[in-house]
């Protein structure tokens, strides 16, 4: 299977990469991938904000925009999923090409703009998808929404029942104005309404940011998110950042993701767990165990990722995780919890 795999990517590589992408899900859907479900071991198995996860290891938004892979995807060795984003009404996103591919610096740039088949169709998705399935939806607001903060709820309370958490986006640079509405003032107005929708589901809450963010920024959404009640914070979304790019791509406009972001990303994730007691989801450039286990010890009580999975296949959550038991037993610790922060000095 792995070499069938292999030769899948390689022939994707070829093609446009929002094509690429299609198929590729849809070879996911005719049973063209893992078999064996979640990995777990003593070592791996975890728990983040009550969720409690055979490994720290899932993967990001963006992947399944509209869980049309649940199924397939709860036998990867993935320890959850996260879907979307979604927003309230369906929306084509921008126009393409809006996916282009940087193979010299194993990255990608992307201006999707939310992209999705709305809630509705979404929340119907969510509900059958597979027992004992660890899922989250990421939540988005539409570009020519009135009121985008109140998006964010409308989306909670059609596929909240649905899941087991659902991720406040918005650290997306892809819809206009997106980002202002990480302020404190807009982004503790926001949350109040998501707390309200989330008082009938009780699912935990997590808040997805940027890594384009100042110290002070960083601070600020810290204390928002914790007064807040949030469950935890997802360290990050992807960054308008260029720097020592290769690419004949690299000047398209987008969010890069991918190696380039890793430690940048890492960074803030170190930074934001000096400024807050909640759990945090490290995303951004992990492709082997030891990125995944490099941010482990920076701060991380679970990690994912994507961009990885364009040039390693969905084999490679197998992977990482055997390599991430690996190391743990290594450096002697128990599980994963006892390893989060361990370094994150280094980082800082």
């Amino acid at each position: 299977m792995r070499a069938l795999e292999q030769a899948g990517l390689r022939g994707l590589r070829q093609m446009d990469p929002e094509t690429a992408h299609g198929l590729a899900l849809q070879a996911l859907r005719f049973g063209f991938g893992p078999r064996g479900g979640p990995m777990a071991t003593p070592r791996l198995r975890t728990t983040v904000a009550g969720l409690d996860l055979p490994n720290p290891l899932g993967i990001a938004a963006g992947f399944d925009k509209n869980a049309m892979c649940l199924k397939p995807l709860s036998r990867t060795a993935f320890g959850f999923v996260e879907v979307g984003a979604a927003t309230p009404r369906p929306q084509p996103g921008n126009p393409k090409p809006r996916l282009f591919r940087l193979t010299e610096d194993q990255a990608a740039i992307n201006r999707f703009g939310f992209n999705n088949d709305g809630m509705a169709l979404i929340a119907g998705r969510l509900a059958r998808r597979p027992k004992g399935m660890i899922t989250g939806l990421n939540l988005g607001a539409n570009k020519d929404s009135e009121d985008r903060a109140a998006d964010f709820a409308i989306v909670l309370r059609t596929c909240g029942p649905h899941v087991d958490f659902a991720t406040v986006n918005v650290s997306s640079p892809n819809t206009e104005k997106l980002r202002d509405l990480q302020g404190p003032e807009a982004l503790a107005s926001l949350l109040a309404g998501v707390n309200e929708a989330n008082a009938g589901i009780d699912i935990p809450i997590f808040l997805k940011i940027a890594p384009d963010l100042t110290d002070a920024d960083l601070a600020d959404v810290a204390k928002v998110a914790t007064d807040a009640g949030l469950a935890g914070i997802i360290t990050t979304n992807t960054t308008l950042d260029r720097e020592g790019l290769q690419s004949p791509h690299k000047d398209e406009a987008g969010g890069l993701s991918g190696q380039p972001l890793f430690e940048k990303a890492t960074r803030v994730l170190a930074k934001m767990s000096t400024l807050t007691d909640l759990p945090l989801i490290g995303v951004g450039g992990v492709a082997s165990a030891e990125q995944a286990y490099a941010k482990i010890r920076a701060g991380a009580s679970a990690v994912q990722l994507y961009t990885g999975l364009v040039y390693g296949g969905v084999s490679l959550a197998s992977d990482i995780l055997h390599g991430l038991d690996a190391l743990l037993a290594r450096d002697g610790f128990a599980n994963v919890a006892d390893a989060v922060g361990t370094e994150r000095d280094r980082w800082l």
